[in-house]
């Protein structure tokens, strides 16, 4: 039996002695022993009391095992006590990995590996070992298996401080440090955050809070240029020589302070004190810049997330609340709202189609809408539909709808597509239609009044003159016509010119009507304005009379205009003699201007006029002025500010409607005392000017040589007239009293020299249609229109084709001889 409990001792000693050898070998025996069990006194080398911090001397007499053992670490010497017992019980080797304390404080790791001896009966008795040093060794794989331990707590954290805290327990406890912690840098404000440490001392001090850089010492410059800072000692380290005090207040004997950096600049530190002064290593700064670096990693994740979430809440409440605010809409808008398909199908509708309509909902899902459409509202109501299934726009629909009781609503529809459905939104507008039909109404009954108030004013505003122009050729004739039936033929001549002068009097009282109207006939040639003005400033001047002061200036380059010389005379005598009556009695200064003017875009939009050159003839005068209201309506037809019977309103109507039918404007400009300005805006004229002409007499009436002349006049009395007048002249003359008669005397007759037809003729036919008839048959031949306001348009306005001319009623015989003679003969 003792052999049995010898022999595995033996191998197990054979065994210890090749490891020791080998460990031997590699130079990595911290140390040997000797314990006598029975005696219990353990002897060893100086390596071994080193280790273990005895005395030398002590040693090699031999202490007890329990000295030998208070150097072993507390957290490591129960394991060590039972594997001791397990080995003196039953022999054999021993194996043990544990720390020990150095003489600077600190502990180190070591493997014992030792074999008991037991004697026969299986009593201890010897227990010899060897000391090796794993202390690197263990220190990687502890700090290893530390960042692995780390990694999977902070897998399952989301919280900074947790991380932080979780982060700070891990390192401290395996550098061996008193405290641990992470604060956060605020570089502009110049403090540091501590937000949470971790202390291996129960109840210790915490160092969580706000520290100013100044409380750093010199070593903060370290930290921002990202240097670890490792003080084994803070009073022997010149960087925190000036606050040990401060520092051993809050147990810090030595520090380790490692940089977090982002984008080169200092953000973030994870910190270790010690309460003994620490030799910090290499491997202790570069495992807290791991497990920094983790930490760092994990509170941007954590931060990350908690931001992700915060935008996702907030989407959430905001879908939340959207939705809310549309159910709301939905439920409580007095407009219809529904969701179709594209078809009509109705998938979803609001209560305010049963407050508007009376359908409900349940009533209208499942049904087309275009079955409520009234008919006469289908088709586009179709159209605006196909429109939406093709992506053409979002149309906006009146259409009218059936209501439950059988009657039909206005709707105006806004719709837009979306995820193959029609989703549209319907105001009654009903009121609003009733009431844009009886506003139009009345706008039409307005208009009417505005029509008869019109005919009003022209019947009582000119029937005066006429009367008296009338009366005056009535009186001429019926004085004549005695004379006559007496056999006196002495002063006949004064009674005709008076009648004649009556008539031109009642002719210019018309072209002042038709040029407010603007269906004057207007002869419009390039006009050398400047000239015209200059040729003018005599008449002009003896019209104003001596109390008014008359100024002519202008640009000595006018452009030419294309108008009619002889309305623009009578405009621009007509502004000079309203400037005049606006200055009596005393009388002022009368300026006229001219100029060249080029308008821009803006410029001719606010004048209603094409952009680009025109000129400018202006009148000024010094007079009494015009209130705003009394300048608003002084275009106005028959409005005048002058006494009953001195004038009748047409002046200025006449000017501005010469102005806009010649292609320009005529503006005012005045104030009360101040005087007032009247400027027309003729457009320019690009072409040459004709070659100006003096003026000569009116002629006498021109004889013929027998020509032949087509009249087709309507009305009788001027057609016997021009008939006999011509036919005194020497014309042979045929007639025809509307324009069918006049195509079948063109077609029945000879030759024909001259065409002179009314425009406005009964039968079907105007002159413009007999005068195209009869150059179709007859090319060439020459036409002579004779013309009023209302035909105006259909002769061209003065632009007519070559061979065919106009003359406008009234006219003097004279120059309508004279056309005559010159139309023959050209």
């Amino acid at each position: 039996m003792s052999t049995l409990l010898v022999r595995p001792s033996l191998e197990s000693i054979a065994r210890a002695e090749e490891r020791l050898q080998l460990a031997l070998d590699a130079g990595a025996v911290a140390g040997t022993w000797f314990w006598d069990v029975v005696g219990d006194r353990v002897t060893g080398d100086r390596r071994f009391a080193q280790c273990f911090s005895l005395d030398p001397d002590r040693l090699d007499a031999g202490v007890p095992l329990a000295e030998v053992v208070q150097c072993i670490h507390p957290e490591d010497e129960p394991e060590v006590q039972r594997l001791i017992q397990r080995a003196l019980a039953n022999g054999g080797p021993c194996r043990a990995e544990y720390r020990v304390r150095q003489p600077d404080g600190s502990y180190r790791w070591i493997e014992a590996n030792g074999a008991v001896t037991l004697d026969a009966q299986g009593r201890a008795l010897r227990f010899p070992g060897v000391l090796v040093d794993i202390h690197t060794r263990k220190q990687a794989e502890i700090r290893q298996g530390a960042l692995l331990a780390l990694g999977d707590r902070l897998r399952g954290l989301d919280d900074v401080l947790d991380i932080v805290a979780a982060a700070a327990e891990i390192c401290g406890r395996t550098v061996g440090a008193m405290r641990a912690g992470y604060g956060t840098i605020d570089a502009a404000q110049e403090h540091a955050d501590v937000t949470r440490d971790w202390n291996r001392d129960a109840g210790a001090h915490t160092v969580a809070g706000r520290y100013r850089f100044v409380h750093f010492g010199s070593f903060i410059e370290d930290l921002r240029r990202g240097e670890v800072v490792a003080i084994p000692d803070v009073a022997q380290d010149p960087r925190t020589a000036g606050q040990v005090e401060q520092l051993w207040h809050l147990r810090i004997r030595a520090l380790l302070n490692v940089p977090l950096m982002r984008d080169g600049a200092l953000a973030g530190l994870f910190l270790l004190h010690d309460d003994v002064p620490h030799a910090w290593t290499a491997d202790d700064i570069a495992f807290v810049r791991g497990v920094a670096d983790r930490t760092w990693s994990a509170i941007a994740t954590a931060q990350a997330v908690a931001e992700l979430r915060a935008v996702n809440g907030a989407l959430e409440r905001e879908v939340q609340a959207r939705t809310a605010d549309r159910n709301r809409l939905w439920n409580l808008s007095n407009d219809l709202m529904l969701v179709a398909r594209f078809d009509g199908e109705i998938l979803a509708a609001n209560p305010a189609w049963e407050r508007v309509l009376g359908w409900t909902e349940p009533v209208l899902v499942g049904r087309r809408l275009f079955d409520l459409v009234h008919p006469d509202d289908l088709e586009h109501t179709l159209a605006g539909a196909q429109m939406l299934a093709a992506d053409a726009g979002i149309p906006v629909i009146d259409n009218r709808y059936l209501h439950k009781d059988g009657s039909y609503r206005w709707i105006s529809w806004s719709a837009s597509p979306g995820d193959g459905l029609i989703v549209a939104a319907g105001r009654d507008v009903s009121q609003v239609k009733a009431q844009a039909e009886s506003l139009r109404r009345a706008e039409e009954q307005l208009r009417q009044s505005q029509k008869m108030e019109a005919v009003g004013q022209l019947t009582g505003g000119i029937a005066h003159d006429f009367n008296n122009l009338l009366a005056a050729i009535g009186a001429s004739l019926q004085v004549l016509q005695a004379r006559l039936d007496a056999g006196r033929t002495e002063g006949v001549l004064r009674y005709i010119t008076l009648g004649q002068e009556s008539v031109r009097r009642a002719a210019a009282l018309t072209h002042r009507l038709l040029a407010f109207s603007r269906r004057q006939t207007l002869d419009p040639k390039p006009v050398d304005v400047r000239r015209l003005v200059d040729g003018m400033e005599e008449l002009i001047r003896r019209t104003v009379g001596p109390t008014v002061a008359l100024e002519v200036v202008g640009d000595t380059a006018l452009w030419p205009s294309r108008i009619d010389a002889s309305q623009l005379e009578n405009s621009l005598l007509n502004l000079c003699i309203n400037a005049r009556d606006a200055m009596q009695p005393a009388g002022g200064r009368l300026t006229i201007e001219t100029t060249n003017v080029r308008l821009d875009a803006q410029a001719a939009q606010d004048r209603n006029v094409p952009p680009g050159d025109y000129l400018s003839l202006c009148v000024t005068d010094t007079g009494c002025g015009m209130a705003p209201e009394v300048a608003a309506r002084a275009f106005d037809p028959f409005f005048t500010t002058k006494p009953l019977g001195q004038g009748t309103g047409l002046g200025l109507s006449m000017v501005y409607g010469f102005a806009r039918q010649s292609g320009g404007d005529l503006r005012i400009r005045s104030d009360v005392g101040a005087g007032t300005t009247l400027c027309m805006l003729l457009p320019r004229h690009a072409g040459p000017l004709e070659d100006a002409q003096d003026p000569v007499a009116t002629p006498a009436l021109q004889p013929g040589e027998g020509e032949t002349v087509l009249v087709v006049e309507d009305e009788p009395t001027l057609r016997m007239l021009l008939t006999e007048m011509l036919q005194e002249l020497g014309y042979r003359v045929l007639v025809a009293e509307d324009g069918p008669a006049g195509l079948r005397r063109l077609e029945a007759a000879g030759r024909i020299d001259l065409l002179v037809t009314d425009v406005g003729l009964p039968g079907g036919l105007n002159g413009r249609q007999v005068a195209d008839a009869a150059r179709t048959r007859r090319p060439g031949l020459k036409v002579l229109f004779i013309t009023g306001y209302a035909e105006n348009a259909v002769v061209g306005n003065g632009q007519l084709d070559r061979g065919m001319a106009v003359i406008t009623k009234p006219f003097d015989m004279a120059a309508l001889t004279a056309k005559v003679r010159a139309m023959v003969e050209g």
